[in-house]
């Protein structure tokens, strides 16, 4: 019971009491307007929009990667395991630098998506792409790899073992690799500000629109965006640990 106790009053007084007052400050007579207004409607369209879609090719890329580190021997195996956890090293808003240099009008591959919705989507790909390999990765290592040869020797195939054996044992690593992601992607800030080019109504995010909104002493438009998007962003993550408790469940 004190352990409990003490894990209430620690959450309340970092996470809670935080969002409370946030919430204090967006209820205002003009909360609807201020969250209704095309800038605000746009970025935070934007801003789910976006994520949900990194959060969907991570799903996929991610474990990709992850099955390629745990089952796959290659040379410079050690390098490429070290080089996912670059995002979580570097400064957001030197992968920002990084991601401008690399695809902006001067980078040396001759793309220049700079400023646009594409280069929004690349931010976000690399700054959460760690989430559901690192997930993932110790999962797979895990796995008994008799079943999988039980299978194959019933005349399973490849794919039919990995969606029948191996998938349905990594589902609820992927899930939670995947609400770590969204939530990374929803509040992304540094990383996002400078290749993204803060144009209002096309490439602005929320996280971006809610720092102009306090730099002009707009407190309150601030926090009725921020409240509307961590309702959003509540929503998806519970439906992503909904997912998890139902596989749980099933599997029980």
């Amino acid at each position: 019971m004190l352990g409990l106790g003490i894990a209430t009053v620690y959450l309340s007084l970092l996470v809670l009491l935080p969002l409370a007052a946030v919430a204090a400050k967006a209820v205002t007579p003009r909360f609807w307007d201020e969250v209704t207004s095309p800038a605000a409607r746009s970025a935070l369209e934007l801003t789910l929009g976006a994520s949900l879609v990194v959060t969907a090719i991570n799903v996929v890329f991610g474990t990709v990667v992850a099955w390629v580190l745990v089952r796959d021997e290659f040379p410079g195996k050690r390098v490429l395991n070290a080089v996912v956890d670059l995002p979580f090293a570097l400064p957001t808003v030197v992968a920002g630098l990084i991601l401008l240099g690399l695809y902006g009008p001067t980078g040396p591959l001759g793309i220049d998506v700079a400023y646009t919705r594409v280069a929004v989507g690349l931010a976000l790909l690399f700054v959460t792409l760690p989430f559901v390999v690192r997930a993932v990765q110790p999962v797979l290592a895990a796995l008994d790899r008799e079943a999988e040869d039980a299978a194959q020797t019933l005349g399973a195939s490849g794919w039919q073992t990995f969606r029948r054996v191996v998938l349905p044992a990594l589902r609820p690593a992927i899930v939670s690799g995947a609400a770590l992601g969204f939530a990374r992607a929803v509040g992304e800030f540094g990383s996002i500000v400078l290749i993204s080019g803060n144009i209002p109504l096309k490439t602005q995010v929320a996280s971006v629109l809610v720092f102009g909104q306090i730099e002009s002493d707009d407190v309150h438009s601030a926090a009725a965006v921020s409240v509307v998007l961590l309702l959003l962003a509540l929503l998806v993550l519970l439906f992503l640990r909904g997912l998890n408790w139902r596989h749980s469940r099933h599997g029980a």
